[in-house]
């Protein structure tokens, strides 16, 4: 399935995300790609049944260009293959991809995939609340040891990578989730290079990828996505996708993706593929309207501080920001004056925005990440981490940002 390819000149990525990975003759002529429910493949030979087992169980490599005749569901099945092909372009230098069946699913198989017991790894916090009881409470149990490092904090985060004992993995969250504080992704890289064994530095990029961020070409060796967030973008499936510029990496979790049984649905798969060719469309509206919100009630007295790219005042933060955003994105975190009741008053008075947890959808989404998202975390992490009980986690959607913002206003006024 590799039309597009062929192209007489290279594609740019919203033509490609059109074209490549689907051979309409394959599918009946259909324009674009069917589902194809089924959960096992009849081979043209026992022959290809060898060979198609052999490259999917990583006894051998497949040879450059060669599709090997499909075998079962939970391995792969067309709409997985036209997927992944079909999203490589949107992420600026990757060369191959691979789809789970939710974001955990991404990061669980990228740590079970790159980190063995008794092998350490770094990561940055706060971290989304399930990565953060994957990292905590989960990995330990297999004797992996992680080290923690507040975002944004690029001496330290150089220390822990070149003290790290049998360091194999970074993770890093940029920006961080809720608190929006970035992490210089190159600045990483770099420091893993100095290493004469270099670890894998792992980006979770789901808050400004693929459209804002571009982990791959700062130097990070694998980005992981919730896609259920902006490359879905419409709050009704779940979906994880990792990406890299190394074909074996994503061949070594498709191999573990195989005995997780964590591929993502051939409906789903469909679903996915079709909202493709709209998530700049859609991720450009919502950071438009994100920062004319966001910079409108950053003077309100309900307000304490707003936390969004545009309105960095730590001279570090601007740097990142600059040398690794292309746009401040459609998220941001309000601080309220009054703690806990505020918020919560905040969210009750909202009309157009829901009081909901998750992002990136075409809606817009508010929710309190201390008793939500992050409840899971201890109180001193949570005030470490700068998760107080005023704040309020906000995802922008595609609405009138004018409706928006009065929604806002009006909210604040009654707190």
């Amino acid at each position: 399935m590799t039309h597009g390819k062929d192209a007489p000149h290279p594609l740019r990525p919203p033509t490609a995300v059109l074209t490549r990975g689907f051979d309409p003759a394959l599918s009946v002529g259909s324009a674009r790609p069917a589902v194809f429910r089924s959960s096992t493949y009849v081979f043209s030979s026992p022959e290809a049944a060898a060979r198609a087992f052999e490259v999917a169980t990583g006894k051998i490599p497949a040879q450059p260009g060669e599709q090997t005749e499909l075998i079962y569901s939970r391995i792969s099945h067309p709409n997985s293959e036209i997927l992944e092909d079909q999203v490589v372009p949107l992420e600026r230098g990757a060369e191959e991809a691979v789809v789970f069946n939710s974001g955990m699913a991404a990061i669980m198989t990228a740590f079970l995939t790159f980190v063995r017991p008794g092998e350490s790894f770094v990561y940055t916090a706060p971290l989304y609340g399930g990565t953060n009881h994957l990292v905590v409470d989960f990995l330990p149990t297999l004797s992996c040891q992680g080290i923690r490092v507040p975002a944004g904090a690029g001496d330290q985060l150089d220390e822990a990578i070149r003290s790290a004992p049998n360091l194999s993995l970074i993770f890093l969250e940029t920006p961080a989730n809720p608190t929006m504080v970035m992490t210089d992704i190159r600045r990483a890289a770099e420091t893993a290079a100095s290493l004469p064994r270099r670890p894998l530095l792992v980006v979770d990029n789901t808050f400004l990828g693929p459209a804002f961020q571009h982990p791959l070409a700062l130097g990070a060796d694998l980005v992981v996505y919730s896609a259920t967030k902006y490359l879905s973008g419409f709050s009704d499936m779940l979906a994880g996708l990792a990406l890299a510029r190394d074909r074996g990496l994503i061949q070594r979790m498709r191999a573990m993706r195989i005995m997780c049984g964590n591929i993502l649905q051939p409906d789903e798969c469909w679903l996915l593929d079709g909202r493709l060719p709209t998530v700049s469309l859609r991720m450009n509206r919502q950071s438009k309207n994100a920062q004319r919100i966001a910079e409108a009630l950053v003077e309100h007295p309900k307000v304490r501080k707003i936390h969004y790219p545009t309105l960095f005042n730590d001279a570090e933060q601007i740097k990142i920001r600059l040398a690794q955003c292309e746009f401040p994105g459609g998220i941001f975190s309000l601080e309220l004056e009054g703690g806990r009741p505020a918020a919560f008053e905040f969210l009750r008075r909202l009309h157009i925005a829901r009081n909901a947890v998750s992002l990136g959808g075409v809606e817009t989404l508010a929710c309190h990440p201390r008793t939500t998202t992050h409840s899971s975390l201890g109180e001193t992490e949570l005030n470490l981490a700068g998760i107080g009980e005023g704040l309020v986690r906000v995802s922008i959607g595609i609405e009138d940002w004018r409706d928006l913002l009065a929604d806002f206003q009006q909210a604040l006024d009654q707190v």
